[in-house]
């Protein structure tokens, strides 16, 4: 078992027997982000599991196995962790197989159709939201701007929200960009560099849109053939910039100049 690098992304467990294809995997997530924990077969993951020592979001697991392996480890895991499961697997699967498990991935796959299967996972347990800007949605996050105003003077916490909306136009414009390229994977890491740079600073409106941003909703959805796309970017830009007009009078009101 090899443990990686935790961050705000949900724990994985990576089971598989192979060790190369076992320290791809691990790696590509690892880069990504993701706490990764692995183990080398079925039985291997359920004493992690007994443990007790992390609680999986994800597993990924290899299909085939030697020992305890396909649907009847999916069952020990069910048993033990309420994490939905995922299988991969170099050649194809049994119905059974894929009926009890939450997702199957076919090697050899891209690394982001891994990291986009578990973007969506994400997306799934933690839904970004509806879009459109509630008129009664909190704009700042008031016990966080008391904590930065007992930390540092009120001019400090004012350039602080300064720079949240300067960077919010500059990342706005460079948004615009990449939904005319339709770089989506370039638009998702925008959106989860405003989620993450607001969300410090207690401005949750623009952290809120950044999250949702992130989840691939500015992106086309696709729809049965004969009906348009539906395109969610013209909404979520102008979102955008109300929230950081929304921010900005926040400053202008409580930070005088």
């Amino acid at each position: 078992m090899m443990d990686f690098v935790q961050q705000d992304l949900p724990t994985v467990l990576l089971i598989d027997d192979d060790m190369v294809s076992r320290e791809v995997l691990a790696t590509i997530l690892t880069m990504s982000g993701y706490s990764v924990h692995t183990a080398v077969d079925g039985s291997a993951a359920l004493s992690l599991l007994g443990e007790g020592n992390f609680k999986p979001g994800v597993i990924l697991m290899d299909a085939q196995m030697p020992g305890l392996s396909g649907a009847p480890l999916i069952e020990k895991l069910r048993a033990q962790s309420k994490a939905r499961i995922y299988v991969i697997s170099a050649s194809q699967v049994s119905a059974e197989v894929t009926s009890i498990a939450d997702g199957f991935l076919l090697k050899p796959f891209p690394p982001d159709a891994l990291t986009r299967l578990l973007e969506e996972h994400q997306a799934k347990v933690n839904p970004p939201g509806a879009l459109g800007l509630d008129p009664e949605e909190t704009i700042v996050d008031r016990d966080t701007v008391a904590q930065l105003r007992e930390m540092m003077p009120d001019a400090q916490v004012r350039q602080i929200f300064e720079a949240i909306v300067a960077d919010l136009e500059r990342r706005t414009v460079a948004l615009e960009a990449a939904v005319v390229e339709g770089n989506w994977p370039e638009a998702r890491r925008i959106g989860h560099a405003i989620k993450g740079g607001a969300a410090m600073a207690g401005a949750v409106q623009v952290s809120r849109l950044g999250k949702i941003i992130e989840a691939g909703r500015l992106e086309p959805k696709k729809t049965p053939p004969g009906i348009n796309q539906v395109d969610n970017s013209v909404t979520i830009l102008q979102d955008l910039r109300t929230a950081a007009l929304n921010l900005q009078r926040i400053l202008n009101a409580e930070f005088r100049a």
